[in-house]
C-alpha cells in the first residue's frame, strides 16, 4: 500500500484513460495516486467523477507535470493538490496547448521535407483528444515503418539536436512554480537524475521548489541517497512516482513502480493547505 505520485493518462501521452488508470491502481491495491499529465488538467475531472460515481476506495491527488527548459536542459515541474479550476492556470495551459499544436505542425512539415510522409491529422488522431506531443509523432513514424520503435524515433529524428527537432515554446521553471503555487499547489522538481547536470540542480532548487522526486524508477541507489541529502539540506519534501504511461515497451514503466508513503503525502497536503490559506488571505485584502 502506497501512493504513486507521477501518473499519465490519455489526456497527455499516456495509453490508459483516467478511468482505466484508476482501475489499474485499485487492482494493485494502491492507497492513492496523483494524475500528473503534461501541461494539462483535462484528465482530473473524469478521474474524480469516476471515483465518486463508483465509490472507488482511492485517494486521488490533483496534479500536473509542466515541461520547462533551462538552456538546453529539460526541467519538469510537478504540481500537487492544485486547484485545477484556477483561471490563471487554465488560461496559461490553453496557450501552451496551442503552442504544442504549432510545434507539432512544424515538426511534421520538417519531417515531410526529409521525405518522411506522415500526416498532421494522423498525429492528432493518435493523441486521442489529449495533449499532442512528440510521442504521437513518433507513433506515426512507427506506423509508416520509418523507424522500428518510438525510442528509435526519438534517438534518430525528433530529440534535441536531431534533424526533425523543433525547439519547444519558451517556458521557464520559475513561471511553472508561480502558476502551481497560485493554484494552491506544491511545486516539486521531477526526476532530477534525468536532467543530467548536478550544477544546474543547485541553481534550480532556490527558485521556489518545495519538494524533489527522490524515488523514481531510473534513479540508482546512489542517486536516491544523493537526492535525499539534497532534500535535507534544502528543507525539501520528498516524493516518489513511477512516471507511468501504460507503455512498458517504451518507458519501461509500471504503476506503483516507485511509491511515496502516506506520511510524505500528508506533508504535501499540509503544505498545499498552507498555500490555499495564504492565497485566500491575499484575495481578501
Amino acid at each position: 500500500m502506497g501512493y504513486d505520485l507521477h501518473v499519465h493518462t490519455t489526456a497527455s501521452d499516456g495509453r490508459l484513460t483516467p478511468d482505466e488508470v484508476i482501475e489499474e491502481a485499485v487492482s494493485l491495491r494502491l492507497e492513492g495516486l496523483a494524475i500528473t499529465d503534461h501541461d494539462t488538467v483535462l484528465g482530473l475531472e473524469p478521474a474524480r467523477r469516476y471515483i465518486a460515481e463508483n465509490r472507488v476506495p482511492l485517494d486521488l491527488i490533483p496534479g500536473i507535470e509542466m515541461n520547462t527548459d533551462v538552456d538546453r536542459y529539460d526541467v519538469h515541474v510537478l504540481g500537487y493538490f492544485i486547484d485545477y479550476h484556477n483561471d490563471q492556470l487554465i488560461h496559461r495551459l490553453l496557450e501552451l496547448r496551442e503552442a504544442r499544436r504549432e510545434r507539432t505542425l512544424k515538426m511534421v512539415r520538417k519531417l515531410n521535407g526529409m521525405g518522411l510522409n506522415i500526416k498532421a491529422d494522423r498525429v492528432s488522431e493518435l493523441a486521442r483528444g489529449g495533449l499532442i506531443g512528440r510521442p504521437h509523432i513518433a507513433q506515426a513514424l512507427v506506423e509508416k515503418n520509418y523507424v522500428f520503435s518510438i525510442p528509435e524515433a526519438f534517438e534518430k529524428l525528433i530529440s534535441r539536436g536531431k534533424p526533425g527537432y523543433v525547439p519547444r515554446y519558451k517556458f521557464l521553471p520559475e513561471e511553472a512554480i508561480r502558476l502551481i503555487k497560485g493554484a494552491g499547489g506544491v511545486p516539486v522538481l521531477a526526476h532530477p537524475g534525468l536532467i543530467g547536470n548536478d550544477q544546474l540542480l543547485e541553481q534550480l532548487l532556490p527558485l521556489g521548489f518545495e519538494g524533489i522526486e527522490v524515488y523514481y524508477p531510473e534513479h540508482s541507489e546512489a542517486e536516491i541517497r544523493k537526492y535525499h541529502r539534497l532534500a535535507r539540506e534544502n528543507a525539501l519534501l520528498v516524493t516518489g512516482g513511477s512516471d507511468y504511461h501504460g507503455t512498458p515497451r517504451v518507458y519501461h514503466d509500471e504503476l506503483g513502480g516507485a511509491e511515496a508513503t502516506r506520511e510524505q503525502v500528508d506533508l504535501l497536503r499540509q503544505r498545499a493547505l498552507e498555500h490555499k490559506n495564504k492565497n485566500i488571505g491575499q484575495e481578501g485584502r
